[in-house]
């Protein structure tokens, strides 16, 4: 029985002192998850026999309906040049933001590779297209009525893209281009589509651009820009001028922003798998300080891959394309 006794301690105390000399593991808390918002389950319905592709962006008309923006199974190639030939296949699913039923589909054998999109106040529907060099107004059921830029040449003129990610309308009717993957510059056109004005060149300080990927307008007319590369939100005026950053809490990989009738602004975060978790939602206050985190990276309901868009409705509910989930999700406020 001694024995017995003696060889248990040991092996605890053999236990114990391994465990001790392991390294001890840091625990990172994930950044502060809403508790505001939840996701809505089985959103949207998806026709038989139909799959999402790549969900580059989504927006909202006043009618809370929802236009998802597809790839229509189109890649971005890792070298080499675009395919500019369209897209056979409709590249915008339109569904009712409330109950999620399919209601249309339009935009095949137009775009080659659309990027942004952008509802205007008289639900127009504004869509960029990086290997077109383009930038297209589209009515709400799919007529084209604008476009911007030369199909296919690339440029850094008063005519001309080099890779468009996002547009921004004001109420007046004039817009903004986030130009954007190789110009990092932003441009601005009168509603007919003339060339008016542009401020940015690459770098990283102040009213410089390392990637501007997405732009927004509040209704204080002020213009909003993801600055990528350079991990921040840069704010302007009307003509350029800049005013203040954002620089999150903070961001590792912003990709777009909305900015609600109160203020509130919304940026979608791509960050990744290996902790500390920082792919969502990110809600912060007018003046860009951090609220909370809607959704986490995983790909069961409420959570995101690839968060690379994010429009709100006007009753506040988020939705949120998810480039490498293939799919579009509903977040609501409330239990």
């Amino acid at each position: 029985m001694t024995n017995r006794i003696g060889k248990t301690l040991f092996v605890i105390v053999m236990a114990v002192s391994i465990a001790a000399a392991q390294p001890t593991r840091k625990f990172t808390p994930p950044r502060n998850i809403s508790q505001h918002y939840h996701v809505v389950h089985d959103w949207p319905i998806v026709p038989d026999n139909t799959m999402l592709d790549e969900v580059s962006a989504v927006g909202v008309d006043s009618h809370g309906n929802v236009f998802v923006l597809m790839r229509g199974g189109r890649k971005w190639p890792d070298s080499g040049e675009m395919d500019k030939t369209p897209i056979p296949v409709a590249t915008v699913h339109v569904f009712d933001g409330k109950t999620g039923q399919f209601i249309t589909k339009w935009g095949e054998k137009v775009m080659a590779l659309p990027h942004g999109l952008t509802v205007d106040a008289n639900d127009n529907v504004w869509i960029t297209d990086v290997a077109l060099q383009q930038v297209f107004k589209f009515s709400h059921d799919g007529k084209l009525l604008l476009t911007v830029g030369e199909k296919g040449v690339a440029g850094e003129d008063t005519g001309h893209f080099n890779l468009p990610s996002g547009v921004a309308i004001v109420k007046d009717g004039s817009f903004y281009v986030s130009d954007g993957y190789r110009n990092s510059r932003i441009v601005k056109f009168s509603p007919e589509g003339k060339y008016l004005l542009e401020w940015g060149k690459k770098g990283n300080a102040d009213g410089e651009l390392n990637l501007p990927h997405c732009v927004a307008v509040d209704d204080s007319w002020k213009v909003y820009v993801v600055d990528r590369e350079n991990k921040r939100i840069q704010i302007f005026d009307a003509n350029g001028k800049f005013l203040r950053k954002i620089a999150g809490p903070p961001f590792i990989t912003p990709q777009s922003i909305a900015v609600a009738r109160d203020g509130t602004i919304y940026v979608t975060e791509s960050g990744n798998e290996a902790p500390p978790d920082e792919t969502g939602v990110l809600v912060l206050r007018p003046d860009g300080s951090f609220i909370e985190r809607v959704g986490r990276y995983g790909n069961y309901d409420g959570q995101v891959q690839d968060p690379h868009w994010v429009a709100v409705g006007k009753n506040g509910e988020l939705y949120v394309a998810d480039f490498a989930g293939k799919r579009v999700q509903k977040f609501v406020r409330g239990k």
